[in-house]
């Protein structure tokens, strides 16, 4: 992940100290929604270093509904936040609301919290809409000495936003995602590689790469790898990356 500033990281492991025993003592005394929104509008500002007067707002209407929360950073709207009380467990219908509403504002990002737990969805624009958890904090499980944890943090700042580092890190956890890893898995180029070692392997056996992919896809792959709509996009985004490949090497070679 990318590296935190140091002005940053202090204000990160401050905000640690500050707003653990704060969710805490809001938890053990079961304090409703408006309460818990008021201090993450004020954890918004003192840890992830958004300005709350001109980046958060809560008068963000969507159809004649307002959000509980909005973040814009000049004048654009990024991200909606839907706020629960924070003694409720948070589920992953309760912010079907807020993804409705950012798909109608072409918002790519919502944020589901209750203080205690910070829950990053990415929007998948399918049809039916639908979303992907890409991030899930546990705030006061987290310990302001450790690296790591400020570096989940900083994925949620501003400062990290204006930097897309939470953009490059969904990015590279698709990457590493069962679907991706699938998909790569039955691409011609992988599958001559795979021959190429079972042939050295065994020199005497004759394999082809379609008994290779059929053998990976019966036998090896589980089969929510390889159906549904996640293994569709992941199938679609290795394809395309495998012809702008190919372009960019046959633009290289000579005429």
């Amino acid at each position: 992940m990318a590296v935190v500033p140091k002005r940053v990281a202090a204000r990160l492991v401050a905000g640690l100290k500050r707003y653990q025993p704060i969710l805490a003592d809001a938890k053990n005394r079961d304090v409703g929604e408006a309460d818990t929104v008021t201090i993450i509008k004020d954890m918004l500002a003192d840890v992830f270093g958004y300005d709350k007067y001109s980046d958060v707002t809560s008068e963000h209407s969507i159809r004649g509904t307002y959000c509980d929360l909005a973040i814009k950073i000049d004048g654009r709207l990024e991200t909606l936040i839907e706020v629960k009380a924070i003694g409720l467990d948070l589920k992953d219908q309760h912010v079907k609301q807020a993804i409705d509403y950012a798909a109608n504002q072409g918002v790519d990002w919502v944020l589901l919290t209750n203080g205690l737990v910070w829950r990053v969805y990415h929007l998948i624009f399918a049809k039916p809409i639908d979303q992907e958890l890409v991030l899930e904090i546990d705030f006061c499980a987290l310990n302001s000495r450790a690296s790591s944890d400020l570096e989940l943090l900083y994925l949620w700042c501003k400062e990290g936003w204006q930097r897309s580092v939470l953009g490059e890190y969904h990015t590279q956890r698709q990457a590493l995602s069962r679907f991706y890893l699938g998909a790569m898995l039955q691409t011609d180029p992988v599958l001559s590689v795979i021959r190429r070692e079972l042939r050295r392997m065994s020199p005497d056996v004759r394999i082809d790469s379609d008994e290779i992919k059929d053998v990976l896809v019966n036998e090896v792959l589980k089969r929510e790898v390889l159906e549904g709509d996640k293994a569709d996009e992941a199938r679609k985004k290795v394809a395309k990356s495998a012809a702008k490949a190919l372009r960019a090497k046959s633009e290289k070679a000579p005429s």
